[in-house]
């Protein structure tokens, strides 16, 4: 019985000693060994054989960690207190100097960063201090990282969380933000409305010039149609007037030529000089048209009343010599005729109304001799 227990305190001290002399390093951590009180090495991620009651392991954590500043009250350079709250991110690098040199890191890296937080927040007015935050975390980072590389740490970044002014300080800028955005609103409206505006003269004016363009364009069309209608008109004219004139030509020329084959006597023509005059004298009109040459038609008819008034006591050398005066009387008129419608035709050719007519005037026959006139020949004179 004694031996079974003293076999069992044995197991146990054995157990007791393998305890204390085997440790398991983790793989994100470091071991920092020491022998009677003293530094003896680094450990290692693994299984570690320890000799009990001498050796002794401090186990490091060598990850990222974090550290939550506490807010602290600045004083900006404007005379403005404002709350911070950062953040800090750091990692060990040495295991021997975070465990020897430094005895709560948490509590240092916390009050280091506060300090340094009144330093450079204290510089800045609160502006500036609310727009530069990136400035702000290298600052810290740079003076916490020279400050903790003593300690076996690296600061990695430092971030600001909050900067919170005042109250009435945050009531201002809102205001100062809500007025500033009342600006720009009718900044933008006044720019709308102002783009609009140039935008419909722009189109105002586009359109005028187009109006105008195209009413120029028809002013000149209308134009351009009149002058031809107008040119057409006129050749139209002229052809109606040369056809007129050709046919008026021709039409006399052939009244000419058939005057002169037929050799009418005197007598006919005093004759058919009082025909017209009857046509022209007939009708209700009060007005009588006499011709031009009134005293030599009267002198025609007083001849024609002197062929029928002499009857039988007329001698026949009387009679003759009367038909031979009628005869060169004619001859005369129908002489100055001609040189009439020669003058006539020569002004119309140069004003050119109408080209010269090409026709042959055939010259008068000579006339006949005197004969004895028979006055059964002649047609009855109509009464006057």
């Amino acid at each position: 019985m004694a031996l079974v227990i003293a076999l069992a305190i044995i197991a146990f001290f054995f157990l007791i000693f393998a305890a204390n002399s085997v440790k398991i390093v983790q793989p994100f951590q470091r071991g920092v060994k020491e022998r009677l009180g003293k530094y003896n090495e680094t450990l290692d991620p693994g299984l570690r054989i320890l000799v009990p009651f001498v050796d002794k392991i401090r186990l490091v954590d060598m990850r990222e960690q974090v550290v939550d500043v506490p807010p602290q009250e600045v004083i900006t350079s404007d005379n403005v207190v404002v709350s911070v709250d950062a953040v800090i991110y750091y990692e060990p690098t040495d295991p021997q100097r975070l465990v020897y040199n430094v005895a709560n890191f948490i509590l240092a890296v916390t009050k280091l960063a506060q300090t340094n937080l009144r330093n450079v927040v204290g510089d800045m007015q609160l502006d500036q201090a609310l727009t530069s935050r990136d400035t702000i975390n290298h600052g810290l980072r740079d003076i916490l990282d020279d400050a903790t590389d003593k300690w076996g740490v690296r600061v990695v970044r430092v971030e600001i969380q909050r900067i919170d002014p005042p109250p009435d300080v945050m009531h201002a800028m809102h205001e100062q933000m809500k007025a500033e955005r009342t600006r720009r609103a009718v900044v933008t409206e006044a720019d709308g409305r102002r783009s609009a505006s140039v935008t419909t003269a722009e189109g105002e004016k586009e359109s005028a010039v187009l109006r105008a363009e195209g009413e120029r364009q028809r002013q000149i069309l209308q134009a351009q149609g009149e002058a031809e209608a107008t040119k057409a008109l006129a050749e139209a004219e002229r052809f109606r007037q040369l056809t007129v004139a050709e046919g008026e030509a021709m039409a006399i020329t052939t009244v000419y030529d058939a005057i002169h084959a037929g050799n009418p006597s005197p007598d006919l023509l005093a004759i058919k000089y009082l025909e017209t005059l009857s046509r022209v004298a007939n009708g209700n009109a009060t007005k009588i048209f006499l011709p031009a040459d009134f005293a030599g038609g009267m002198g025609a008819i007083g001849a024609v009343a002197e062929l029928f008034a002499g009857g039988d006591d007329d001698s026949a050398a009387a009679r003759d010599q009367r038909s031979s005066a009628s005869r060169t009387d004619l001859k005369d008129r129908l002489a100055e005729a001609d040189r009439i419608r020669a003058q006539e035709s020569d002004r119309q050719i140069g004003e050119g109304v109408v080209p010269p007519p090409k026709v042959a005037i055939p010259k008068a026959p000579p006339p006949p001799p005197p004969g004895p006139l028979d006055q059964t020949d002649l047609p009855p004179i109509p009464p006057a």
